[in-house]
């Protein structure tokens, strides 16, 4: 098994479709259908922001993940103290590849890259009926510490 970091929009668009897919169908009323041009076209915007690092999960030369993170500063304010993070936009493994321990080789690789830039923070959200991602960042044993909540009219 091998992670790069990766500049390929196109590899990262094709392997959208496995989380793109999951939020579709749990949400369909705010997610489109997956298609891979519009995702691509958007991929190929995203991929050479500095703040955003790719990770390609590759398996005997076979795409089957990747990661998007990103770097975040917070400064400080009059409320809040200033703060580094990483934030985990998604990721994304082959629906015929999970539990096979790549998501968390990925996370692996995340957690080297905040401690290689001396970050001692991961921060992610997902969808409330995502059991899926809800499971498997409660086995990364990370915590809830802030709830986003709305109220439809």
């Amino acid at each position: 098994m091998k992670i790069s970091q990766t500049r390929n929009f196109k590899s990262v668009a094709k392997l959208n479709k496995y989380v793109h897919d999951l939020h579709s169908n749990l949400y369909p009323k705010y997610f489109k259908e997956y298609n891979y041009e519009n995702v691509k076209e958007v991929f190929k915007s995203l991929i050479n922001n500095e703040s955003f690092i790719f990770l390609l999960l590759e398996d005997n030369e076979e795409a089957l993940g990747y990661a998007w993170i990103e770097i975040r500063e917070y400064p400080e304010n009059a409320f809040k103290k200033g703060y580094k993070s990483v934030y985990v936009h998604q990721i994304s493994i082959v629906d015929t590849k999970r539990n096979k321990g790549y998501g968390s080789s990925l996370m692996e690789r995340i957690y080297e890259i905040a401690n290689g830039r001396g970050i001692d923070l991961i921060e992610l959200d997902y969808w409330f009926e995502n059991s899926v991602a809800k499971d498997f960042y409660k086995k990364q044993n990370f915590i809830k510490y802030r709830e986003f909540v709305y109220k439809q009219l």
